[in-house]
């Protein structure tokens, strides 16, 4: 039995770890939900409590570079039932409040003199990380309330679906996120607020922690909330007679929320009987969460497709007897990558139990032949060529070693052509497709030339005049273009289209230094790294690509709106500012901020040791910037210190 359940606690710590602390995930929900149930069963039967077990911990431990805050108040974990009837058990006598479990990243808000001051993430429950910075560029935060004492509440930070997939589709296979949780998570733990800002963070509150208006009931807090321009969790009032017809109400929602969600919770509605309940030492009394029992359909695995993506990776999907769930019939599942593959101890004619994450996303939850027999292919099923297995962000993942994959070129001009790339309408992948087979094109260079075979193009089945000079409108529409939209366009490795953005904001729209950047000057940006330094100087020293873009290049026209650099000024240089708190003399920080980029310097989000001054006009606040700058000796000046600097 101990050996059980120190496999369990480390199978599990595992999963935790990757979850909260990388952004990926190495298990379904289903089945981390039914290991830790395992668990907990085994626990109780045995008496026996590991120190690090998952069912005593909260969160996850913060080992990013984002900065360490104490909660004022321990955030619990909620404990969890998937049966109704415990639901009007909990409730009894009492009225509730039921309300969507959002799956997001919990955030902690705290208000001053009616203005945002602190955003602190859930952490583990008592330390959080810092994330003002990024908070104050999600797309509904009220970065001021008319609201002038300290006030303090919770929310979710979430990215709703078509933000997901938009955004997911504008990144390398390698760096894609597997749901919108993972990513909101990894958004809002940027260290440079410009990624959080192209990535629609929403922010919904679901709880007043502290407030020095007197309420009775927590559905006053709510409407409170409301009237300061804060958007809440969809919530209703309850009791045991019409809970389980809410809770079928609520279910009925899902699959039209814009956000996932992973349950409901119910809470007492009276504040003053949910303060008289007290807690537990992982669990408060008064609130339970509720997740719908799986759907799960039992069917036999057919096959397993490979597809090669435009940067090589090679993705699995399982295709399995059609079968009904929640309302849809699905074929299909991604199995994302190899590490999940083996987990499952896959192999064909396994009876598998599949289910749809968050009711939306069909999974493969659990295998129960395990007769792990699917072998891996040795080589890419679109040209042949050896495949081999790679570590990327959520484990093991296979990858076509041939630079001249057919796959890798159509989905490249595919990419190439896409909505934020260069936007070129009415050239779908079938039509790529076609284009290569008849030797039309083979790079996308040889989009621009296509006049030449305008005969035998408008001759193809399916095709015609009207279409051919659709396509060429297109084509001559996407050469006014932005430079960050091309770069993006080109494919790079890890260089997605924020990436983009930052790199010619960085060199002021220069493309010629870019293209000539070394590692070390590419590091010094905020928001880059190593590797995707490394990517973009192998990139533009391979001579093959230079020639193509070389050849692009002068057929576009870039409306990027450039902004002149100002006379650089020797005191704010190559110096790292951080801007925080109001501002009387610039009208707002923005206008600060590109004050400081004409004259050489840049503006990052957090204080750290790189930084050179902060800007704030109160010196005194106890804001943890201010802290942080006291305690790395930072020098922390106002806004006439930083005019007095430019005149000097």
């Amino acid at each position: 039995m101990l050996e059980k359940i120190k496999q369990l606690v480390n199978t599990l710590n595992d999963a935790r770890k990757a979850y909260y602390q990388e952004s990926y995930e190495i298990m379904s929900d289903f089945e981390y939900d039914k290991l830790y149930d395992e668990l907990e069963t085994l626990e109780k039967e045995t008496g026996i409590l590991l120190s690090n077990s998952p069912t005593q911990e909260v969160g996850y431990v913060v080992l990013s570079q984002l900065e360490k805050v104490k909660h004022d108040k321990k955030m619990l974990s909620l404990d969890k039932t998937k049966e109704i009837s415990k639901i009007e058990d909990f409730l009894d006598t009492k009225e509730g409040l039921l309300s969507f479990k959002m799956d997001g990243l919990t955030i902690v808000l705290t208000y001053k003199d009616g203005s945002l001051v602190s955003a602190v993430t859930r952490g583990n429950g008592e330390i959080g990380e810092d994330i003002t910075h990024n908070c104050m560029v999600f797309k509904n935060i009220p970065l001021k309330i008319p609201f002038k004492d300290e006030l303090i509440l919770r929310g979710e930070a979430l990215i709703s679906f078509k933000d997901f997939e938009n955004i997911n589709e504008n990144l390398d296979i390698e760096e894609k996120y597997k749901n919108p949780r993972n990513l909101c998570s990894g958004t809002v733990r940027q260290l440079n607020n410009e990624v959080t800002k192209d990535r629609n963070v929403s922010f919904l509150a679901f709880s007043l922690v502290k407030c020095n208006k007197d309420f009775k009931l927590k559905s006053q807090q709510l409407q409170f909330l409301t009237s300061l321009g804060f958007e809440i969790v969809d919530y209703a009032l309850v009791n045991k007679n019409n809970v389980e017809k809410t809770i079928l109400d609520f279910e009925h929602k899902v699959e039209s929320n814009k956000f996932a969600t992973d349950g409901l919770v119910v809470t007492f509605n009276d504040i003053a009987y949910s303060n008289s309940l007290g807690e537990t030492s992982k669990f408060p009394k008064d609130s339970l969460a509720f997740k719908w029992a799986d759907d799960l359909a039992i069917t036999t695995l057919l096959d397993v497709e490979w597809n090669t993506s435009r940067t090589g990776l090679i993705n699995p999907v399982a295709i399995f007897e059609p079968v009904e769930l929640e309302g849809t019939t699905v074929n299909r599942a991604s199995l994302h990558n190899i590490s999940i593959i083996k987990n499952l101890k896959l192999g064909i004619g396994d009876t598998i139990k599949v289910y749809k994450a968050n009711m939306i996303i069909p999974q493969v939850a659990e295998n129960d032949t395990k007769s792990d027999t699917l072998e891996i292919p040795k080589n890419c099923n679109a040209c042949g060529g050896i495949a081999e297995t790679i570590q990327i962000r959520d484990g093991l993942a296979l990858k076509c070693t041939n630079p001249n994959c057919i796959a890798k070129t159509i989905n490249g001009i595919v990419h190439y052509v896409s909505r934020n790339a260069m936007n070129i309408e009415d050239f779908s992948k079938a039509t790529i497709e076609k284009f290569i087979d008849n030797k039309f094109i083979s790079n996308y260079t040889d989009i621009y030339n296509i006049q030449n075979f305008k005969d035998d193009i408008i001759n193809m089945q399916g095709f015609g005049e009207k279409s051919y000079n659709n396509l060429i409108n297109a084509i001559e529409k996407s050469k006014n273009t932005n430079l960050a939209n091309f770069i993006y366009s080109l494919g790079i490795d890890h260089i997605g289209l924020s990436n983009a953005k930052l790199l010619c904001k960085h060199f002021n729209y220069d493309f010629n230094k870019i293209k000539t950047a070394n590692e070390e000057e590419l590091i010094a940006i905020d928001g880059f790294g190593d590797i995707m330094a490394k990517s973009l100087v192998t990139y533009f020293s391979n001579n093959e690509n230079l020639a193509l873009v070389n050849k692009v290049y002068p057929l576009l026209h870039f409306n990027d709106n450039l902004q002149p650099m100002e006379n650089n000024n020797s005191a704010i240089q190559n110096k790292t500012f951080v801007i925080t708190g109001d501002l009387q003399t610039f009208k707002n920080r923005k206008e600060l901020q590109e004050k400081i980029e004409n004259l050489g310097g840049k503006v990052t989000g957090s204080v750290s040791s790189k930084t050179d001054y902060l800007i704030n006009n109160d010196k005194n606040s106890t804001s943890s910037k201010n802290k942080k700058a006291k305690e790395l000796n930072i020098p922390i000046i106002t806004e006439e210190d930083f005019i007095k600097m430019l005149e000097a």
